[in-house]
């Protein structure tokens, strides 16, 4: 021994305030905007459907580029690890609650989706203390399907192509249950004891 102590690494503080954080603050805040949008078109305005379809894209755009930015340029943080998923879920929810009360989009295939998000959000808190469930290729594969079938149902397609909808909506829900799944086997590995 030299007597010499070693310092630990520093790690840099990231600010709560930055450019990925700013852009989950804008996607909750246009959940809102896009839900008055809806219903002010009612489903039958075209206008308003379009508004109302180009700021669901614009929010579930943010989602993509908040994730790079935090990863790229190291600014995750705690809020955002647990605003961001709030911010997706509230999006997304509203999107399928206001389909479905316009009668656009069966209740039960709300019901299955919402049941799964929070049933899945559940599962992470009860295995945050054993590790982490990180979002699987399965599940952006999910979110894809929902984010394009949400949008077909928003946009005012022709009924040529309007018929597309509901194809895309059931490759989302089959998606989603079966990464459900599979989250469910991944928390209880997670939570099994190690021999």
């Amino acid at each position: 021994m030299t007597g010499a102590t070693e310092s630990a690494p520093v790690v840099p503080r990231v600010p709560v305030l930055n450019a990925a954080n700013a852009l989950t603050a804008l996607r909750l805040v246009l959940v809102p905007v896009f839900a008055v949008s809806v219903v002010v078109s009612a489903m039958t305005h075209a206008g308003w459907r379009l508004a109302a379809c180009l700021i669901f894209v614009v929010a579930s755009a943010t989602d993509l580029v908040d994730g790079w930015i935090a990863r790229r340029f190291g600014l995750v943080t705690s809020v955002g690890k647990v605003a961001d998923p709030i911010a997706d879920k509230a999006l997304t929810g509203a999107a399928l609650l206001l389909l479905s009360w316009y009668d656009r989009l069966p209740w039960w295939v709300t019901a299955v989706i919402l049941a799964r998000e929070l049933g899945i959000t559940l599962l992470r808190f009860w295995v945050i203390r054993h590790g982490v469930i990180a979002a699987s290729r399965g599940g952006k594969i999910k979110t894809a399907l929902q984010i394009l079938a949400i949008t077909w149902y928003l946009w005012p397609m022709p009924a040529a192509l309007a018929v597309v909808g509901p194809w895309i909506m059931g490759a989302a829900v089959l998606v989603t249950v079966v990464t459900g799944f599979d989250y469910v086997a991944q928390a209880v590995r997670l939570r099994r004891p190690a021999r």
